[in-house]
């Protein structure tokens, strides 16, 4: 019994740095947004329910043109933090906890979890587009891998701590326990195929980091569903599975607008002959125009700088969408201009070298996208589509099974962020039909198409 102790000690205190590493990552994050999209340009960018605002909002009114130069100005202390001190730490993090995985014995360099600590907050607080979970993930990597190496483990230990510690840092930012440890054993292969000697050690440190991070911020899920009424968003109709399928389809080809939209950019960037440190701040630039561009071309509209920062709040507005039973397709087209929007300003954001994740705007664009068409499907045959928000719960699930190529603990993340499991059944149709029908590319390239081509095997 000796080592399966050692191993249920190591996987608690491996939770216990996530959560403590992720109360810290929070709160440097509101505190960037606070000092600088608030402070300075203005803009305050809506909350999800289950997140309010840490500091009361200034006085100060909104000026569009410094959401162009924040951007940039954050690409470029980011770049030059990344590049000087952790390169690995460039990009959403998760790839090289991947990547780590399975060429590296599960060594991932403490030095780039702390560079990572910094430089997201930076990125995420002055207006770069992308999600909290990446930067976590590659940050509780390396501290389960540099706990694993502390206590002299076996190589194999030392990887199962480091997937315990990527998962538990995702599971205490989302709030989501079985998801992260799911997460961590999935998100390893494009196939099917699970690394199932994580799923024990993630569960401990996914359970651990999650109460912590509860504990200091409450228990709440992260988006709020509409009160409707538990009927409608529960399914009771196998006809609408035929709506849902078009749902799939959609999600299946806007993953792969992104990922190619991702990919180009990213070797757009790689191949220009601009020192790397100033590459973030080009790319921040660009994407602030993009937002402020849409800011202006959709009459003002302050949901579509969701296309900004972290973008939960325009995920919100998705959940809400047509919550009065109206078929208002002005808000379908703001929703659908928030998706491709987020598409662009994600891939200048990371692909220049931004540190954010990738999980967090795949859950944007694919909510916006879905209550997009759900709107649509909504005016035209309510009986085959009763309520929008159906579509934007179940689009976040299709879309990241699409591009990311785990099917499982997307559906347990989008139950847990929702806290509602009255559509597990189509949202868990949806994800295995965009998993299946969708190409076999992944926004993570540092998956192994199945374990027996992982080295680790």
């Amino acid at each position: 019994m000796r080592p399966r102790v050692q191993m249920l000690l190591l996987a608690l205190l491996v939770g216990l740095l996530a959560g403590l590493s992720a109360v810290v990552f929070y709160v440097l994050c509101e505190a960037a947004v606070h000092a600088a999209l608030d402070g300075l340009a203005g803009y305050r960018p809506p909350y999800p329910a289950g997140e309010p605002p840490l500091w009361p909002a200034t006085a100060q009114p909104l000026r569009p043109w410094l959401l162009i130069l924040l951007p940039a100005v954050g690409g470029l202390i980011t770049g030059r933090l990344v590049f000087l001190l952790a390169p690995e730490a460039e990009g959403h993090g998760t790839d090289a906890a991947i990547a780590a995985f399975h060429n590296q014995e599960g060594r991932v360099r403490l030095r780039a979890s702390l560079v990572k600590m910094i430089a997201s907050p930076v990125t995420l607080g002055t207006g770069g587009s992308g999600g909290r979970e990446g930067p976590m993930s590659q940050i509780g990597a390396g501290l389960g891998s540099w706990v694993g190496r502390l206590f002299h483990c076996r190589p194999a230990e030392v990887r199962a701590l480091m997937a315990a510690g990527m998962g538990a840092g995702v599971a205490a930012i989302f709030r989501t326990p079985l998801a992260g440890a799911l997460f961590a054993g999935e998100i390893l292969y494009r196939s099917a195929d699970i690394e199932g000697s994580v799923i024990v050690p993630a569960a401990l440190a996914c359970t651990t980091a999650y109460c912590l991070f509860g504990t200091m911020f409450g228990w709440t899920p992260l988006l709020a569903l509409p009160p409707v009424g538990p009927e409608a968003l529960t399914f009771h109709d196998p006809r609408h599975l035929a709506a849902y399928s078009l749902l799939a389809l959609a999600m299946i080809v806007l993953a792969a607008v992104f990922k190619q939209t991702f990919s180009r950019v990213t070797a757009l960037f790689r191949c220009w002959t601009l020192p790397p440190h100033l590459k973030p701040a080009v790319g921040g630039l660009a994407s602030g125009v993009v937002g402020v561009s849409l800011y202006f071309l959709l009459a003002k509209d302050p949901q579509v700088l969701g296309v900004l920062g972290t973008g939960y709040g325009a995920l919100q507005s998705a959940m809400t969408a047509g919550v009065s039973g109206s078929t208002d397709l002005v808000l379908a087209r703001v929703l659908l201009a928030i998706a491709l929007g987020k598409i662009l300003t994600t891939s200048l954001t990371i692909g220049s070298g931004g540190s954010a994740g990738v999980f967090g705007p795949s859950m944007v664009i694919g909510g916006c996208g879905g209550g997009a068409l759900g709107l649509w499907l909504h005016a035209w045959r309510p009986d085959v589509m009763p309520h929008p928000v159906s579509c934007a719960l179940v689009g976040m699930a299709g879309f990241f099974a699409a591009a990311a190529k785990a099917p499982i603990s997307t559906l347990a993340f989008v139950m847990e962020m929702t806290g509602s499991f009255g559509l597990l059944l189509p949202t868990l149709w949806v994800s295995v039909l965009a998993f299946l029908f969708s190409d076999r590319q992944s926004l993570f390239h540092s998956q192994v198409d199945r374990r027996a081509h992982s080295e680790v095997h």
